[in-house]
C-alpha cells in the first residue's frame, strides 16, 4: 500500500540517492529502480526498506560498472572562482554551497551514506548500522572521520580562497 505521503517519501528517497551516488541523473536512476523495484516485489512502502533498496541498486551498479572516480587536478578550476563579497568569512562555519559540494564530492560514498543518514535523516548509529549491514562501532569510527576529513577538506579549500 501507497502512504499519503509519498512526494516525501520520493524526496527523502532521491537525496539519499545523491549522497550515495554524488551526480543527479545517477540519483534519479537508482531512484526509479527502486521504486520498480519495490512495486514489483510488492514490499513496503517504508523509509528504510526504500533506502536499502536503494542502496542495494548502488552497490550492484558500482560492481557491474566498476566505476573509477578521476578528478581533474586542473590549478584553473573554475569551481574556485567564488564572489568574495557574497561570503561571510567572520563566521567561521560559513562556506559557500559549491565549496561545501566539492567537500562533499571528495568523500568516498560510504562515507557520504553515513554522514547523510546521521545528519540530514537524523538517524541513530544504530539504526544506520542495521541499515547498511555494518556494526554500530564501524558506522561510528565512519562518522567520527568523515567529519574530521570534511572539517579538513572545508579548511584546505578555504585557505585556496
Amino acid at each position: 500500500m501507497v502512504p499519503d505521503d509519498i512526494d516525501g517519501l520520493l524526496e527523502a528517497g532521491y537525496r539519499y540517492a545523491f549522497a550515495l551516488a554524488h551526480d543527479a541523473s545517477d540519483a534519479e536512476d537508482l531512484l526509479q529502480d527502486a521504486v520498480v523495484s519495490i512495486l514489483a516485489a510488492g514490499g513496503a512502502w517504508e523509509r528504510p526498506y526504500l533506502f536499502v533498496t536503494i542502496r542495494n541498486r548502488f552497490i550492484d551498479r558500482r560492481r557491474r560498472n566498476r566505476k573509477i572516480l578521476f578528478l581533474a587536478l586542473d590549478t584553473d578550476d573554475e569551481r574556485h572562482e567564488v564572489d568574495l563579497a557574497d561570503q561571510n568569512w567572520e563566521a567561521p562555519d560559513v562556506f559557500s554551497a559549491d565549496l561545501l559540494q566539492e567537500a562533499l564530492g571528495a568523500l568516498r560514498s560510504v562515507e557520504r551514506e553515513a554522514l547523510f543518514l546521521s545528519i540530514v535523516e537524523g538517524y541513530t548509529a544504530e539504526e544506520i548500522a542495521r541499515m547498511t549491514g555494518r556494526s554500530r562501532g564501524t558506522i561510528l569510527s565512519i562518522l567520527y572521520r568523515t567529519k574530521a576529513k570534511l572539517r579538513k577538506l572545508l579548511e584546505k579549500r578555504r585557505e585556496v580562497l
